[in-house]
């Protein structure tokens, strides 16, 4: 399927949503907010922006202070010259954090989210009242053995420029295209014309690039810090069709507790695949004052 992307377009706006920017260490954050109530933060993986939320974030302003950040490098927060491993990404988030007065927040990620949401659980964790991780492993407890699943670990890690090289102008759309896809029960739920619009630009392609080959430090620091893990709970999500138990396993070796809950009819796109179901997991979770819920119901719950 052919699609004429501009990379210059604006990116887009929900109503009732604000647009802002916040200075961190090295760089501006892009973040969106709205609602009120207990903050959540949303972290969105690759090859995505904040707009990957956009289909949850309506329901949740209803009863959260909901605030969606473009990880630094990617989407419309300005690009880092180094740290791209997630506990620097993670120090960078909680510098926004706080300069936001966000206070105690509940963190929602996916896929190279989540990765970010283990450090920031682990480093601050008083400002945290729990996790959900979607769609995710860890590097040094299972994200390598995926790798032969996908050739894009392999591309996407080695070293400048030599993915910059392979995948020009032309090529990404064909590239982010088969990513798209290869990981969506139901494609067309997935927006790919402005997750292609945010990566047309060859910097965010490279800055997203610079965020697999920052792996190797990241199981570096989550090996090491394996020793003691976090109480905070955590929920892990999977997709029915997506990357398996996998998931809690993997942060079963960092965490305490962390209950699994399986998405039907779903492979790696949870917000937009089936975001009603996300919103459930997220008002069972966090409960409505902010503080987490009791355990989840067995109808959703393993």
């Amino acid at each position: 399927m052919e699609f004429s992307v501009d990379p210059t377009a604006e990116s887009p706006s929900l109503p009732g949503f604000q647009d802002g920017f916040v200075a961190v260490e090295g760089c501006d954050l892009h973040f969106v907010r709205g609602g009120s109530g207990p903050a959540l933060v949303l972290l969105h993986g690759w090859p995505a922006t904040w707009w990957s939320w956009n289909r949850v974030m309506p329901a949740l302003a209803q009863e959260y202070t909901v605030v969606a950040f473009d990880l630094p490098g990617l989407g419309d927060s300005s690009i880092p010259a180094q740290g791209y491993d997630a506990a620097s990404t993670a120090r960078r988030l909680h510098q926004a954090v706080t300069a936001l007065g966000l206070g105690r927040v509940g963190i929602v990620s996916h896929d190279l989210g989540s990765q970010v949401a283990y450090p920031y659980a682990r480093e601050y964790a008083d400002d945290v009242s729990g996790v959900i991780v979607a769609e995710a492993l860890l590097n040094g407890f299972g994200l390598e053995d995926c790798f032969a699943d996908s050739f894009h670990f392999g591309l996407n890690s080695t070293p400048r420029p030599v993915a910059e090289n392979i995948v020009n102008d032309e090529a990404a759309v064909a590239y982010f295209g088969w990513i798209f896809d290869e990981s969506t029960q139901r494609p067309a739920e997935v927006d790919r014309r402005e997750n292609l619009r945010a990566y047309r630009a060859p910097e965010r392609r490279s800055a997203g690039y610079d965020y697999y080959r920052a792996f190797p430090d990241n199981a570096v620091y989550n090996k090491a810090h394996a020793g003691t893990k976090v109480s905070l709970p955590f929920l892990a999500l999977v997709g029915e069709y997506g990357i398996g138990a996998d998931v809690a396993r993997s942060f079963r070796a960092v965490a305490e507790d962390v209950t699994e809950v399986i998405v039907p009819d779903c492979r790696h796109w949870i917000a937009e695949e089936e975001p009603a179901f996300l919103i459930s997991c997220v008002r069972q979770f966090f409960g409505p004052a902010g503080a987490v819920a009791p355990p989840l119901e067995r109808s959703i719950a393993r």
